[in-house]
């Protein structure tokens, strides 16, 4: 636990910064024009304070590329399909930081859907989670890779072999 005071100067600060975007392009300007404004700044406050005290050191301690689904992509239609089946309303979510940034970015299909139940206030300190309903989650992910592989002698799969 810390406290608070006027005019108090910290002897160490650290801070964790999460870059996010959909273009790999824009995520890699980000994190170059964040380290540049840091290496900036540190040299701003030494010129000023006539000093090299003022030091940094960046670690990247995570990295998640950036990667979005066309809404024409077979996945994405096996997963549109698999919610009107089971008599939901499917909803084309803008592209978003998930875990599936990582295959879409080795080009590898994936998406995220909703896992069913109700939920909000999403990673924070009230978030909350409602069971009602949520196997719906469990039938439109089944649904959804049934709609991918195929069912022998009844559809084919939507997803090529490599």
């Amino acid at each position: 636990m810390g406290g608070n005071s006027i005019n108090s100067i910290a002897s160490k600060a650290s801070m964790q910064v999460d870059f996010r975007s959909n273009s790999q392009v824009e995520l890699e300007k980000i994190k170059d024009d964040f380290f540049a404004i840091v290496k900036y700044a540190a040299a701003e406050e030494n010129a000023r304070w006539e000093s090299n005290k003022i030091t940094f050191d960046i670690k990247i301690v995570g990295n998640r590329p950036a990667g979005s689904q066309s809404p024409e992509a077979p996945i994405v239609q096996a997963a549109w399909a698999a919610t009107e089946a089971i008599n939901l309303t499917p909803v084309f979510s803008p592209p978003s930081s998930t875990d599936s940034n990582l295959p879409i970015s080795l080009g590898i299909p994936a998406i995220t859907i909703g896992g069913g139940g109700l939920a909000g206030a999403t990673h924070s300190v009230d978030e909350w989670f409602d069971p009602t309903d949520a196997y719906f989650g469990s039938q439109r992910a089944f649904l959804t890779i049934l709609g991918l592989v195929g069912i022998e002698g009844v559809s084919e799969a939507l997803l090529f072999k490599r």
